[in-house]
């Protein structure tokens, strides 16, 4: 999916997080944003009731986050030239 105005989501799995990928294109239109990419798909022991979008660890170019629903987790692969707290507050801007 090309996006003129912002960054990419890349979809190379079948299967996603119910209601995250609404939220992933959302991400890719805030400035600063290059590449999303959603990973792989595990359990989790805790429950989670609503979905949650946290960012993880540094990875080469950007950030790792983890999102989580129930008891389902997905990594989700962000390559951004934001901050930490910048890449924070726009996940927190596009989840309303």
């Amino acid at each position: 999916m090309s996006n003129p105005g912002g960054g990419r989501l890349v979809l190379n799995h079948s299967t996603n997080l119910p209601g995250l990928i609404p939220v992933l294109e959302r991400l890719v239109k805030v400035s600063g944003v290059q590449t999303v990419t959603p990973g792989v798909i595990g359990r989790a022991k805790g429950h989670c009731p609503h979905l949650r979008l946290r960012v993880s660890v540094p990875i080469r170019g950007g950030y790792k986050a983890i999102a989580r629903q129930g008891k389902t987790v997905q990594e989700v692969f962000i390559i951004t030239n934001l901050s930490k707290k910048d890449l924070e507050e726009a996940i927190k801007s596009v989840k309303k």
